[in-house]
């Protein structure tokens, strides 16, 4: 490996390091606030989330999910962004606020998209026990997931223009 590239793998790390200790419990809960699915949660809810969410750092050109894959976890991005496809074409870019997964935790069954990090991504992470829990616990989530997997439904669903 070249000297030039593992330095820079080193300060991307620390830079990485320093993001994650500025963040701190208070700031989790603030991301959970300022995402789509949860910002209609009260102060107690969001507490709760935070404490069932796992942080997670990504670099660009990671693939965070694969289609096919059984999935355990659902995911929301609360910064950088994602390219989503389908059966290897027609694919959706995904940003802050988004989240992906939901499906598999859902339904138990495969992976219906690939998505990949096209920029280093922070992301917020629920394994299936979490998210059950999470459901029960604060339903409007569910509702919210349920809205999010219908456009995209709708979405997918739409004739796509011709190249």
């Amino acid at each position: 490996m070249p000297r030039s590239l593992r330095l820079h793998e080193i300060l991307a790390s620390v830079a990485r390091q320093s993001r994650r200790s500025r963040r701190g419990k208070r700031s989790k809960q603030e991301l959970l606030g300022n995402v789509r699915l949860f910002s209609i949660c009260n102060k107690r809810e969001l507490t709760r989330i935070a404490s069932l969410v796992d942080e997670v750092d990504a670099p660009a050109g990671k693939v965070l999910v694969r289609q096919g894959d059984p999935g355990n976890e659902c995911f929301v991005i609360a910064e950088g962004r994602a390219k989503a496809t389908m059966r290897g074409k027609g694919s959706a870019t995904l940003g802050p606020g988004a989240f992906f997964g939901e499906m598999s935790l859902l339904d138990q069954g495969p992976r219906s998209a690939t998505v990949t990090a096209e920029t280093d991504m922070h992301l917020l992470v629920l394994g299936s026990r979490e998210f059950s829990t999470l459901v029960e616990e604060v339903p409007i989530v569910a509702v919210r997931m349920m809205r999010g997997l219908a456009e995209r439904l709708r979405d997918a669903e739409r004739p796509q223009p011709e190249h």
